[in-house]
């Protein structure tokens, strides 16, 4: 698994430990649903600077997104 699909899986399964919808993220991050959206599909790499945003609106350290789990 590449890096992008790890970060898409570690961010959705945050995100829905939260119970926060792409919107709510948005809305505390500053960037569009769509742009999260995307995120979670891999089909768009994060910034480093949109890590930190991510991780800053989640409460969570970074290295967390990066991390592969065995959790699907």
């Amino acid at each position: 698994m590449d890096l992008n699909e790890v970060m898409a899986r570690n961010l959705r399964r945050i995100r829905h430990g939260q119970k926060l919808t792409q919107e709510e993220l948005a809305h505390r991050t500053g960037l569009s649903a769509r742009h999260i959206g995307a995120i979670e599909r891999a089909e768009m790499s994060a910034t480093i600077t949109v890590l930190g945003q991510i991780s800053q609106a989640l409460a969570v350290d970074p290295r967390e997104f990066l991390t592969e789990t065995n959790t699907g």
